[in-house]
């Protein structure tokens, strides 16, 4: 899906450390992101990218500065009129451990309300530092948008070890207590007759 965002102003949601901003991604930042995306790819947290797809996809990001270098990098991908994801999210190892992962998650999530989305959703083989931002871990199938958009052309379909979170937009802000308490009540078992939670419109 090639949808490019409108250029606007990036919500700087949450407070970042002295010396950080948030912007959107340009496509003269793209060597500098694959650089670090490559760079994490032994971590196993991340697929490829080739540095023409993120030329081309480079304003569908927002881009972690500190002064003037790139440290990190998340893209906000549409699945759907409704849906977008986080893809390649990754913070220089240098510079982890100052909470600047859930800051760009922050922003990426105002970014997609703006942009009048209704849920996002990331797959992760590390679902707990999203479900302490708000998100719910869901069923794959919850998120037919990802399953038709990558999922049925990747090798692991079936067998993937990706745990599927997502978050509904409507209302919350995430990081919030409304959020982590909606996530919370979300997780818990639900009887026959319980109400089926809405993730998007």
């Amino acid at each position: 899906m090639t949808t490019t965002l409108t250029p606007i102003e990036v919500a700087q949601v949450g407070a970042l450390p002295d010396g950080y901003t948030v912007e959107r991604g340009r496509a003269e930042q793209a060597e500098a992101m694959h650089a670090l995306i490559t760079a994490s790819l032994e971590e196993g947290h991340l697929l490829p990218r080739t540095l023409d797809d993120l030329r081309r996809h480079a304003p569908r990001f927002l881009v972690l500065l500190h002064g003037e270098t790139l440290v990190g990098c998340a893209e906000l991908a549409p699945l759907s009129g409704t849906v977008a994801e986080v893809r390649s999210l990754v913070i220089d190892a240098a510079h982890r451990g100052k909470r600047l992962g859930p800051a760009l998650i922050a922003s990426l999530g105002a970014t997609a309300r703006r942009e009048q989305f209704g849920t996002l959703c990331a797959f992760t083989h590390e679902p707990t530092h999203f479900v302490r931002l708000g998100f719910t871990i869901v069923p794959h199938t919850w998120l037919p948008e990802k399953i038709a958009t990558d999922c049925v052309g990747c090798p692991k379909f079936r067998t993937c070890g990706q745990f599927a979170v997502a978050l509904p937009l409507r209302g919350h802000q995430i990081g919030s207590m409304t959020a982590v308490r909606t996530a919370r009540r979300a997780a818990q078992p639900r009887t026959a007759d319980s109400s089926v939670l809405v993730l998007h419109r």
